[in-house]
This record gives C-alpha cells, sequence and structure tokens, in this order.
C-alpha cells in the first residue's frame, strides 16, 4: 500500500506564479508523494482534494487531470473522491534502474481557472533482488612471494535493488591466509579486497579454493556466491604496468558497430611467459560487456552495439593487464558519449478542446508541454504557432505552453481554424515536430435576421381566389444551427381602421404569403405593411366592369356648352342610323356630330346605335340605340349594355329654311324633351331640355341643365384603370 511522504506545503507560494488572461499558473514548490514498488494496481497514493485544500467536487468540476513528464499514465485520480492512485504495478528497477531516489515527476492541471501544479512521486524500492556475480569463479594467481597485507580486489556483485536493499556487505569463507576487507569507490559503491594474512607457500599449499559471499541490506537480507580459486605461484619478479593510469576518450552517439573506441596498453619487463600480458574487464556490468569487448592481446576496445547518449551519457571501464606469472594491473577508461541531434523534439498535448463558444473572452484551449532527449544546443527548443491566426502561445512552466484565443471570436467571419503547433530545436540540423489542431468556433445568436430585400412589391389580380399564394419575403440569418432558423410574422398594422390581419396572412416557416379573401380593385388598389421589410401589394385590376353612362352634375346656375364626354381608354363607333349618311361619331371621344347641314327632306326622327367598347381584355361594351318615340337606358354588368335614345329636332320655319338649320327659338322649352328612363341598373330616370342650334355651322348638341335636380351618377368613376374610366353614358333626342 502506498504512502503520502510529504504533502503540498502549506506556506506561501512564490517560485512562479502568473496571472494573466483568466489563467493560472502554480509553479511553486513540488507535491512529493510516495509509493512502494510492485504495489497492486489501484493503490492509493493520497487524496488530491484534501492535499490541495480543494472542497468536495472541485476536482470534478474543474476538469482536474494528471499528466507524466514522459507521457506515460502511471498514476490514475478519481476525480470524484479526490484519490490519486496507481495505474500500474511499478517497477523502480525498471523505471530508474540503478538511480536512487526512483522520482517520477508529474503535473496536476486544472480548469476554470487553469492552473498547473508540479508534484512528484518517489518509487521506493522493496529488497525483490538477490547479488549476483558476474563470474561464479574468479581465478587469482598470488606469488609465494607476495608480502603479507596486500590486498587484491576482487569483482564486486550486482544488484539492482537501491538504497538499503543494495549490497551492503561482504564475507569470505573462513581460511588462515585471507580476509576480505570492504572498500568504497566514487561512484557510492563498496567493493571486496582480498588481504592476505600470512605468506603463501607454493610447496606447503599451491591452490585454495574460497566462497565470497555478497549480502544486501533487505529484512531477510539476500545473498549471492561466487567461488574465488587461488594458484599459488613460483617467484615472478615484474608486474605489469599501463602506460596511463586512466584513459580518457569520446565517442559520438552514432558510431558504428565495430568501431575502435581506444586502445589500452601495459608493459612487463619480465621475459618468457611472465613477460606475457593478457587484457581483460574487471568488476564490469552486464551492461558494459553486452557494449563493449577488449581484445586481449592488443588491448583493443572495440564498440560492440549502438550507443544512445539518452540512455547512458558515459562509460567507466576497469581494465586489468595480467601476465604469465599472474601479477596483474589495473586502469580506467572513461568514454564519454558525444551527443548527435537525432532525436527531433517532442510535444505532448496534456489537454485540447476542439470547440470554442464565439464572443467567448480569452481563453486557454490547450496545454501542451515539448521536450527534447537531445543535450546542448540540440535540446534547446522554440515552440510556435503560424501568424495572422487570432491566438497566442504563451509559454508556462518547465516546457509548458498554453494555446489561447487572443480576444473574442466571430463565427460567421470564420468558423474553423487550422492551428499548426512547431517544435523545433536548435541543433544542426536543427529538427522539428508538428502537431495540427481544428478549432471550430461555436455558434452563439449575435445576429438579427436580414431580408434579403428592403422592399417587396407583390402584385395580385382582383377577384382571386382566397387563400392564393401572392409572393414570398426571404430572411437570411448569418448564425447557424438552431439560431438561424428564422421565424416570419407581421408586424402590427400601423392603420388601425385596416386590419391586416383580414387581407394576408404569411406562413411563419418560409416566408409566404397569401391573400385571405378575395380582393376587389374598385375597392382596393394597393395596401402595404412592413414586416421589417417594407412589403407594397398591388391589386391588379380584372376587366370585370362593363362601361356606364356619366350623367352630368345634378346643380349647375346656368346652362352650360357641353360635348359626349371624353372617356379615356374607349373606343367608339356608329353601328347602325336610319340615315347612314347624316351622322358620324368620332371614334376617341364619342361625339356625335352631323356629317351635313340639315335638310327638310331629312326625316324628323332619326334611329341611332353607338357601340362603346373599352380596352380590357376581353373588351366589354355599351350599345347607344337612338330608337324614335321614348328613350330607353339599360346599363347591366354584362358583356355588352345597351342605351336607348330619342332625340327631337326643335325647329321653326325661317327665311333660312331654304337651307335646311334649325334655330333655337326664343323662349323657353317645353320640358321633358329628352327623357332617359330608368330601365336596366339604374335607378332613377334622367331627363334633359335638349336643342340643336341652327345655323351655328358646328352641328353641336346644346345641353341645358336636368329638369330633376340633385342626379347622382350611378356607382363612381373607377380612377387609374383603362377598364373602368368611362362616365355614365347618356342619351338624347334630335328633332
Amino acid at each position: 500500500m502506498g504512502v503520502t511522504e510529504l504533502c503540498f506545503p502549506r506556506q506561501r507560494q512564490v517560485l512562479f506564479l502568473f496571472v494573466f488572461w483568466g489563467v493560472s499558473l502554480a509553479g511553486s514548490g513540488f507535491g512529493r508523494y510516495s509509493v512502494m514498488e510492485e504495489a497492486e494496481r489501484g493503490s492509493f497514493v493520497v487524496n488530491l482534494a484534501k492535499d490541495l485544500g480543494l472542497a468536495e467536487g472541485e476536482l470534478a468540476a474543474r476538469g482536474t487531470r494528471v499528466v507524466s513528464d514522459d507521457n506515460k499514465q502511471y498514476l490514475l485520480l478519481d476525480s470524484q473522491t479526490g484519490n490519486l492512485l496507481t495505474n500500474e504495478k511499478l517497477d523502480r528497477e525498471k523505471l530508474c534502474g540503478s538511480t536512487e531516489p526512483c522520482i517520477l515527476y508529474f503535473q496536476i492541471l486544472m480548469d476554470d481557472p487553469f492552473q498547473i501544479y508540479r508534484a512528484e512521486l518517489r518509487v521506493r524500492d522493496i529488497n525483490d533482488h538477490s547479488p549476483v556475480f558476474q563470474e561464479k569463479e574468479t581465478a587469482l594467481k598470488i606469488s609465494e612471494n607476495t608480502v603479507e597485507g596486500t590486498a587484491f580486489r576482487l569483482e564486486r556483485a550486482q544488484d539492482p535493488d537501491g538504497g538499503l536493499n543494495s549490497i551492503q556487505n561482504y564475507t569470505i569463507s573462513p581460511n588462515s591466509f585471507f580476509h576480505i576487507k570492504i572498500s568504497g569507490s566514487d561512484e557510492g559503491m563498496i567493493y571486496p579486497e582480498l588481504v592476505l594474512d600470512k605468506a603463501l607457500d607454493r610447496e606447503e599449499q599451491g591452490e585454495l579454493s574460497l566462497t565470497l559471499t555478497a549480502l544486501d541490506g533487505g529484512s531477510p537480507p539476500r545473498s549471492g556466491t561466487s567461488t574465488v580459486h587461488i594458484v599459488v605461484l613460483d617467484i615472478n619478479d615484474n608486474a605489469p604496468q599501463f602506460t596511463q593510469a586512466l584513459y580518457e576518450t569520446q565517442a559520438p552517439e552514432n558510431s558504428p558497430v565495430g568501431s575502435l573506441i581506444v586502445k589500452v596498453s601495459a608493459e612487463d619487463v619480465d621475459s618468457g611467459v611472465n613477460g606475457e600480458v593478457a587484457y581483460s574487464f574487471f568488476d564490469a556490468s552486464e551492461n558494459i560487456r553486452t557494449t563493449f569487448q577488449i581484445n586481449p592481446f592488443s588491448g583493443e576496445i572495440i564498440l560492440r552495439e549502438l550507443l544512445d547518449y539518452e540512455l547512458v551519457n558515459s562509460y567507466k571501464l576497469n581494465i586489468q593487464a595480467i601476465d604469465g606469472g599472474g601479477l596483474s594491473a589495473r586502469c580506467r577508461v572513461l568514454v564519454e558519449v558525444l551527443d548527435i541531434n537525432d532525436n527531433p523534439p517532442e510535444l505532448i498535448m496534456s489537454s485540447f478542446s476542439n470547440y470554442i463558444a464565439e464572443n467567448a473572452p480569452e481563453t486557454a484551449l490547450a496545454v501542451v508541454k515539448i521536450k527534447d532527449r537531445d543535450s546542448g544546443e540540440n535540446g534547446k527548443m522554440v515552440c510556435y504557432i503560424q501568424e495572422n491566426l487570432p491566438f497566442l502561445l504563451k509559454p508556462s512552466v518547465e516546457n509548458f505552453y498554453i494555446l489561447m484565443t487572443e480576444g473574442p471570436l466571430d463565427r460567421e467571419s470564420r468558423a474553423e481554424y487550422n492551428i499548426i503547433i512547431t517544435v523545433t530545436d536548435l541543433g544542426t540540423p536543427r529538427l522539428k515536430t508538428e502537431h495540427n489542431l481544428t478549432v471550430w468556433v461555436s455558434d452563439v445568436n449575435d445576429n438579427a435576421p436580414a431580408f434579403t430585400q428592403t422592399s417587396y412589391t407583390l402584385f395580385v389580380r382582383e377577384n382571386n381566389s382566397p387563400a392564393l399564394h401572392i409572393g414570398s419575403v426571404s430572411a437570411t440569418d448569418r448564425d447557424s444551427g438552431t439560431n438561424a432558423q428564422v421565424t416570419y410574422s407581421l408586424l402590427p398594422p400601423q392603420d388601425p381602421t385596416r386590419p391586416l390581419a383580414s387581407l394576408v396572412s404569411i406562413n411563419a416557416d418560409n416566408g409566404h404569403l397569401f391573400a385571405l379573401r378575395s380582393l376587389d380593385y374598385e375597392a382596393l388598389q394597393a395596401f402595404e405593411f412592413p414586416a421589417s421589410a417594407l412589403v407594397r401589394v398591388l391589386v391588379l385590376d380584372a376587366n370585370d366592369n362593363s362601361p356606364f353612362r356619366a350623367v352630368p352634375a345634378a346643380q349647375r346656375p346656368r346652362p352650360a356648352h357641353e360635348l359626349v364626354p371624353r372617356t379615356p381608354g374607349c373606343r367608339f363607333q356608329l353601328l347602325k342610323a336610319t340615315e347612314p349618311g347624316l351622322f358620324g361619331v368620332w371614334a376617341h371621344n364619342g361625339e356625335v356630330r352631323t356629317a351635313r347641314l340639315l335638310s327638310e327632306r331629312d326625316a324628323a326622327k332619326h334611329r341611332l346605335v353607338v357601340l362603346v367598347k373599352d380596352n380590357g381584355e376581353p373588351p366589354r361594351r355599351l350599345a347607344h340605340r337612338l330608337p324614335g318615340g321614348g328613350v330607353g337606358l339599360a346599363c347591366r354588368r354584362s358583356s355588352c349594355s345597351r342605351c336607348s335614345v330619342r332625340g327631337v329636332r326643335l325647329c321653326r320655319r325661317s327665311r333660312a329654311a331654304s337651307v335646311g338649320r334649325c334655330s333655337v327659338p326664343e323662349g323657353p322649352f317645353p320640358g321633358h324633351l329628352v327623357d332617359v328612363s330608368g330601365t336596366g341598373t339604374l335607378s332613377q330616370s334622367y331627363q334633359y331640355e335638349v336643342c340643336l342650334s341652327g345655323g351655328s355651322g358646328t352641328s353641336e348638341f346644346k345641353f341645358l341643365k336636368p329638369i330633376i335636380p340633385d342626379i347622382q351618377a350611378q356607382g363612381p368613376r373607377r380612377k387609374g384603370d383603362e377598364n373602368s374610366t368611362f362616365r355614365n353614358s347618356f342619351g338624347f333626342n334630335i328633332q
């Protein structure tokens, strides 16, 4: 079960504290925790909520997560309980090797506001390994004249455990000649030395076999053994001597296998077998033996396996030279591995949000960490994003960067951004790593709908069927999704006397406009209404009214000289006449004129039929019939209306009779000389006093005031429509 070694310090955090754009970066002292290696997955480490002084549920509310330096998920955070747990069994020896203490660094990231806490987890060692000697048996040749107290260094055992669980002691099996002395090295390790207590005598005992035991400090301790075989030699005057006690060399990490690293050399002044020297590794670890090999005759050290600066940046090799007489000498070789820029920078996304609401203030979108396994200039890095984007990449603590918006975004201007985060080292050649991010700007309802036109003019022909589709209006919204769904409606009418709801309706979904009832041009020629855009509806006239007779004004102070009224858009035609050559009708203004002078031979009464046609489609007609005896007027709402008029000619004999002219007699005329009866659709009879002036030469009719006063036209004049601009027709008698 893991235990907490040390919580976050409660003292004020002072090393790093950045606050900008709503982001707080806590870069103060570490939170230090520990766990025993090989603890089962899910073992308790610490309750982060309590340790950080956060309220219950705050870890979950703030999206707290744990990120390790090497991007491996060794720990698991239960954000509901706040417990930090192991995510797997941790093997200290695999994680850290011989390095002690074994520390794993990680970060705690929280949002709202954004914060980073640095922390470390120490993996505590358990005694799960026994000491092991590389060689199960070591041969040691010692001359019989060796002085008492001489020490012979032996190869040490290897134990991957650390701390107290590593090797703490060596012992030798009981004997009369040697004891074990423990010595320390500059690397902090101990090694055994075999010390001669009593002079050797080859003739008395030529060989000895001793057992060397290595003990660790575990409870109970673990041990490992090796046999030391000692051979007593005759006198050998001189031991080998290396030309250098220390060899220092460098090797680039990309050196090929088989490369010569260094050559060591030892000399022995003895002759014969005693002067022959053999080279070997002494007290070498398994890693050294697999990486290098030494030629026993030449002393050349050859690369056996590729180097990797990021794994091991230097080696210390102990080399032993033994002559034929068993005497030996040792030297040390230091190999410095030179880094080359063979590792591109790494970019680790600690958190990332693909979406951001437009109009949001400066917001953190992603947290990235960069690292480079190379060293020196090869390990220095720069991190950036492309220019001309509304984003910033702000440096934080320990190679952390925060991707943020510069300010509010506008989805309608740009809804998607492709951001490339680039990290480049400063080595030669420069290596880089890119990470592509896509950020979508989510919509906020910040745009009002806009009509595609500021005004619409729609046309509908009168007498339409109810619910007729008369046109459409269209509006767009720059927002998206539900924010862009437009609903149409009509604004209340500005004129309360004209209720718009009785005339037109609009489909709320698509903007289609419908006439709710049949429209009458003669009653309503146009109407308009605002709907954020002005809509004007023009009613088109249909030729649904026949021409009708226009009646003069009811009251006039004196007789008026008047022609047959002009009727724009009409054509007049004389269809029938009792005497065809006597009368004519002007086609455009409807004036009835005599075509020649009247004579005594002409009949006293004439019957005329005048056809009046409008310009509608189809055209409608009004026929004026001028019969003898009685006047009838009929105007019906049909394709052809008929009017009957009787004309009375008023004449008296005079000297002008020879030329056939009529003169206007003096004095008042008898009443009711012209009678237009109220037949057809007219509700009243109209009576006029009419005379034709003789000798005037103009052949014009003279109209006097009506006999019956206060007569109004049956139906108003329809303005603005050539199909209905006719005034009421008229009738008259000619005598």
